[in-house]
C-alpha cells in the first residue's frame, strides 16, 4: 500500500515527485529545500534559518502521516558548501530528542533553485 503525502504547509513539488510517500508505515520524504511555503521564497537567516525552514517543511509532511520528527530514522543532508556544516549541524541537533537518526551529509556541486541546503528523511512508525 503506497499513499502519497501532500500538504500546503510545505513547498509544492517542483517536478514529477511527491512531497512524501507512506508505504506500510515507512515514510519517505523527498528532499526539502529551504522554501517558505507561504511566500515561495528562500528562508532568510543564512544556513541556520534555511535549515530551520527545511525542518518545518519536513515536520509538516510528516504530520500528514501522523508522525513527527521523533519518527525519523535516517536523514540525508546535501550542502552546496561544506563550510556551512557546523552551522547546519547546530540547528540540526536541536530538531531531535533522544536517539539521533542515522545520517549522511554530502557536499554537492549545485542544488535546485540554487539552494544552499537540501534534506531528505525516512521515518517509521
Amino acid at each position: 500500500m503506497k499513499k502519497q503525502l501532500s500538504t500546503t504547509n510545505a513547498p509544492a513539488a517542483i517536478g514529477p515527485y511527491s512531497q512524501g510517500v507512506d508505504v506500510n508505515g515507512h515514510v519517505f520524504v523527498s528532499g526539502q529545500l529551504p522554501i517558505d511555503p507561504q511566500t515561495g521564497e528562500t528562508a532568510e537567516g543564512g544556513i541556520k534559518g534555511q535549515t530551520e525552514q527545511i525542518f518545518k517543511n519536513i515536520a509538516a509532511i510528516l504530520k500528514e502521516a501522523d508522525m513527527t520528527l521523533d519518527n525519523v530514522v535516517k536523514t540525508t543532508v546535501f550542502l552546496a558548501d561544506m563550510a556551512d556544516f557546523a552551522d547546519m549541524n547546530e540547528v540540526y541537533a536541536k530538531q531531535f530528542s533522544g536517539t539521533f537518526p542515522a545520517r549522511s551529509a554530502f557536499a554537492v556541486k549545485a542544488l535546485p533553485k540554487n539552494a544552499d541546503i537540501e534534506i531528505e528523511v525516512v521515518a517509521m512508525r
